[in-house]
Order: C-alpha cells, then sequence, then structure tokens
C-alpha cells in the first residue's frame, strides 16, 4: 500500500508551450529506458529477489520511479497545452495530435509505442541487478541529451537535472545490492547458478516493505 502525496517530487512549472521539445522528452515517459519501464521493471523483479534488503530496495526505487513518471508527464503536459493548430503543425506534433489530440501517451522520441519487452524481470538476483545498472546508465543518457536540447530553458532543464541526477543515484544504490548479495552468497562463482531459483539463498527475515 502507498500513501500518494498530492505534489511532484521536484516541482514543474512551464510557461511556454514547445511542442518540438515534448516529443523529445515524451521518450522519459513511454520509451525504451524511460520511466514508465523502470517502475515496471524494479516492482516487478522485487517479488523474486531472495534478500529482503534488495527487495525493499527495488520496492523503494520502484515507487519513487512512479513519481518521476508523473513528473515527465507533467512536463509533457505543459509543453502542449494552450497549443495553437498553427504551432501544432509547424512544430511537427501533428502526427501524434491527429491520434492523441494533446493527452499524454506512452511512446518513445521517434514514435515508437511502448513495450514491456523493452525490460526483464528474469528472477535471477545477479541478472536482474545488472539489468538495472544499465537501466540507470541508459536513463542518465537519455536525460544527458535532453539537456544538450534545452540547455538554454531553465524552467524545463532544471526538472530534468534533478532526474537525472536520481538516476546516478540509483545507480549507486543497484551497485551496493549487487555487492551485498555477491557477498553473501556461499560461491565466488556468481554465474554458475542462479541463487533465488537453483538453491537457497542467504536472506535476512521479511520486513514490512517486503512481505510475500
Amino acid at each position: 500500500m502507498w500513501n500518494y502525496e498530492k505534489r511532484l517530487q521536484y516541482p514543474v512549472k512551464i510557461t511556454t508551450p514547445n511542442a518540438k521539445i515534448a516529443t523529445f522528452i515524451m521518450s522519459q515517459y513511454g520509451g525504451p529506458d524511460g520511466e514508465i519501464g523502470a517502475s515496471m521493471r524494479y516492482l516487478s523483479q522485487r517479488f523474486t529477489m531472495a534478500d529482503r534488503r534488495v527487495c525493499g530496495l527495488l520496492t523503494d526505487i520502484g515507487t519513487e520511479e512512479l513519481a518521476h513518471l508523473e513528473m515527465v508527464s507533467t512536463i509533457v503536459h505543459q509543453l502542449t497545452r494552450n497549443l495553437s493548430m498553427d504551432e501544432i503543425e509547424k512544430s511537427g506534433f501533428g502526427p501524434y495530435y491527429i491520434d492523441h489530440t494533446v493527452a499524454v501517451w506512452p511512446q518513445a522520441a521517434g514514435g515508437v509505442p511502448f513495450n514491456a519487452c523493452e525490460f526483464q524481470s528474469k528472477g535471477d538476483p545477479i541478472t536482474d541487478l545488472h539489468e538495472d545498472l544499465a537501466a540507470e546508465q541508459k536513463a542518465r543518457s537519455t536525460y544527458d541529451n535532453i539537456l544538450r536540447v534545452v540547455g538554454n530553458m531553465p524552467e524545463i532543464a532544471d526538472p530534468i537535472r534533478f532526474l537525472r541526477a536520481r538516476e546516478v543515484v540509483h545507480y549507486q544504490r543497484f551497485g551496493e545490492a549487487l555487492r551485498m548479495i555477491q557477498d553473501d552468497l556461499d560461491s565466488r562463482n556468481f554465474y554458475g547458478y542462479n541463487p533465488a531459483f537453483d538453491r537457497p539463498a542467504t536472506c535476512l527475515p521479511a520486513t514490512d516493505t517486503c512481505q510475500q
């Protein structure tokens, strides 16, 4: 159960609509390395994560990714509200407008719809945490690319910088989680078996954040 605070994790107050920029930022909503995939990835992986400390971490970060999803959605919404038809046509936003008007819908910057095949939940803690480390780096790279486009627009760039910074923190925390898993294994051969499936792994007792 989650308690929802009716505020953004970081404020978003965009005063000037810009549909072209919205199509770029939209990729972090429903693109291959976006926030939908991140939240679903971690909140799915948590169920087979044998170490309850790491299960709790996946729950925490997966929940925060939902907050990031809300931020990106707000940015896209504020960039596309009150657009004139002339602005829609000139910005190249027309094809999206035909299908969705100015509703927020998950797709990549290139127009490819979100697909659950863009993330994995493998049921192997070593495999899943490597996936998570890569996911955070790819998201950070995407935010870097967005910042190069909007660097001279502070009202857009500031929340994007916040989101980028959180990707770095998540990467560090997943690195710590991987080290915990590896240190607790009886074997140094990390890739010889699946510690969550082939044989019991060293686990801590279940906590309130990871009751299964």
